[in-house]
């Protein structure tokens, strides 16, 4: 049985008056829903606050990009190492903003993977099509090259302890979501594509599902046979939202 994993992705938001706050709600003890991993991942700047705050409850913490070098003259990056030592136990790589504003390629996000293999960190791996290449009935080709990549460039135990994310970015801020069961059909192909290579893998694999996920909506996609959970976008910068959302993954 896969533990449900949720995750909140803070994006380029917060102050530290507002993670002293949020961090104070979403710690406390008689408010974390049993049974499901939780983990934010706020700004850089951030995460040695966050991990103060965090340390002694059952929050994790991770970081929202990393680097594909090891280290070097590559100023404003952030390597797997450094995250390391920020106690960071995931990391998301791939994410559609980072593949869109930044040009992160397929080659560059299967780099970063090994980085954070190779420091013991999580990554969580971003798929993903955008409303064009849904149209055009092209999703599953477009998730297949994107997962493949990073499959060919990493070995399986590299795979071990990684997490996929499938964000449809036409559903990502928009208020729009993928049906269940649009989004169970992708989770299933990707859970079968990861069982082509190894199919102990594919079952301990945990899938989330990343697009306009709300405390009203989480149930029922949670509730598909291969959503494991979820990476949160807004509704992680609201404690109640948030923790809403992680107890519908609970049950």
């Amino acid at each position: 049985m896969r533990k449900p994993l949720v995750i909140g992705n803070w994006k380029m938001n917060g102050s530290a008056a507002r993670v002293d706050t949020l961090l104070a709600e979403l710690a406390a003890s008689d408010s974390q829903p049993a049974g499901v991993d939780i983990v934010v991942c706020p700004p850089f700047v951030y995460i040695q606050q966050v991990a103060g705050l965090a340390s002694g409850s059952s929050l994790a913490w991770g970081g929202q990009n990393c680097a594909a070098q090891s280290d070097g003259a590559y100023t404003g990056e952030v390597s797997a190492a450094m995250l390391h030592d920020m106690g960071c136990t995931y990391a998301i790589i791939g994410h559609s903003e980072r593949r869109a504003l930044f040009a992160d390629s397929d080659a560059a996000v299967a780099q970063k993977f090994a980085r954070l293999a190779e420091q013991g960190i999580k990554p969580v791996l971003c798929v993903g099509e955008s409303l064009e290449q849904r149209e055009a009935d092209q999703t599953l080709a477009v998730i297949g090259k994107q997962l493949d990549a990073v499959l060919t460039a990493n070995s399986l135990q590299k795979w071990r302890d990684a997490v996929l994310a499938y964000e449809p970015v036409w559903a990502i801020g928009t208020g729009k979501t993928a049906t269940p069961a649009q989004a169970q059909e992708v989770h299933a192909f990707i859970r079968q594509r990861l069982a082509q290579n190894d199919a102990e893998l594919a079952q301990q694999t945990r899938i989330l599902y990343g697009g306009s996920v709300k405390a009203g909506n989480a149930a029922e996609l949670f509730g598909q046979q291969d959503i494991d959970g979820g990476l949160i976008g807004g509704a992680s910068l609201v404690a109640d939202d948030f923790l809403a959302i992680c107890k519908a993954a609970s049950e």
